[in-house]
């Protein structure tokens, strides 16, 4: 058994953060399902824009959808959208055996809307209803615009991965977001089985901090936040409120570890994957922290529900002049902003391919 399996067995889910066409045509995927225990996918704008930069196996869809007379941005979804059915339904028979609890990929909409919640609720129900799959995720980002969005999505039925979550404070407004949506549903009769997960991005902490403490400090920052919010999870599920809505037959919004490759190359290249190890949660990792960690990993500790640790650590950074609340805000627009850029990188990239390949059916 690999460490992935083992990771598995714990009762941690292992997603992918990668798709590309090469990926699943390969049979790549399906292998990792077999032998690594994948049992879900993230994408995002910047594996899209890769996927489409290094290979050609996108040519003949864009040169087709162009022809159409498909918007570069309806070309893209469309593009997206081919992909990630084809993934959820390699995932559907774990979706189906885990009740919906596991098995599920994820699209972003635009972030141009990240400002825009009436935007994004629309964004969000138009894409899933196109996927016409059950075990597609919207991904909303958990900005200030974006929590009353997460709400409506969750009442209009459609289920929601919400990403740029960077603290305790972020997560609990994503759960107490999702927890609404659920109990409006509940009270209008409404199926309250609508899935989500919450993403906290963990290894961008220690990026920002690692020039602005000593050595000993470096890599530390990221999991210590994540242990904290780790503790608000197991309470929320714990709370009454949440035994309510259990009783109603609603699901949990799984607390899902999101940046996990290590960024720092004096650190260990598994450091987030061991760190992490918890039941209950999911961790999607980039493709290369996935094989590195199925070759070497290990797993010694299971992530503690006690946060004092987590606080002595956080106060020590606290005293080295670093302000965790002030840095997760920062975190979140840097997030926004850089997903922005790769978006709008992607979209260039995607016209620029249309145009030559345009050309070259002239020629």
């Amino acid at each position: 058994m690999n460490a992935t399996q083992q990771l598995h067995k714990l009762g941690q889910s292992l997603w992918l953060d990668n798709i590309t066409r090469e990926l699943l045509t390969s049979g790549t995927l399906s292998r990792y399902i077999r032998e690594f225990a994948v049992t879900g996918l993230t994408s995002n704008p910047t594996i899209f824009d890769q996927a489409i930069k290094d290979g050609n196996l996108y040519d003949d869809a864009i040169r087709n959808k162009a022809v159409e007379g498909k918007s570069t941005e309806a070309l893209f979804f469309e593009l997206a959208l081919e992909d990630l059915i084809q993934a959820a339904d390699l995932f559907r028979p774990i979706h189906d055996a885990t009740g919906g609890v596991d098995g599920w990929v994820s699209l972003e909409v635009s972030p141009l809307l990240a400002d825009d919640t009436a935007g994004t609720i629309k964004a969000a129900v138009q894409l899933h209803t196109l996927a016409k799959r059950p075990n597609l995720f919207i991904k909303i980002p958990g900005t200030p615009a974006g929590i009353p969005a997460i709400e409506e999505t969750i009442f209009a039925g459609v289920p929601v991965n919400v990403t740029l979550l960077f603290s305790r404070e972020h997560y609990i407004a994503a759960a107490e977001a999702y927890m609404r949506g659920i109990e409006r549903r509940i009270a209008a009769g409404r199926d309250p089985r609508v899935g989500s997960v919450a993403s906290i991005f963990v290894s961008r902490w220690d990026v920002a901090v690692n020039d602005k403490v000593s050595d000993e400090f470096h890599n530390r920052l990221g999991i210590a936040i994540a242990m904290r919010t780790y503790n608000a999870y197991r309470n929320l599920l714990e709370s009454k409120r949440w035994r309510d809505l259990d009783s109603s037959g609603a699901r949990p919004q799984r607390l899902l570890w999101a940046s996990t490759g290590s960024k720092d190359p004096t650190a260990s290249d598994t450091l987030y994957i061991e760190a992490l190890a918890a039941p209950d949660t999911i961790n999607t990792m980039p493709e290369k922290t996935l094989l590195t960690f199925a070759e070497h990993g290990e797993i010694s500790n299971v992530l503690p529900v006690d946060e004092g640790y987590a606080e002595v650590v956080i106060a020590e950074f606290t005293r080295e002049g670093i302000n965790d609340e002030a840095l997760a805000a920062d975190l979140q627009r840097e997030g926004t902003a850089a997903f922005t850029k790769s978006w709008l990188d992607l979209i260039s990239r995607i016209a620029a391919k249309t145009e030559d390949l345009t050309k070259s059916e002239q020629a």
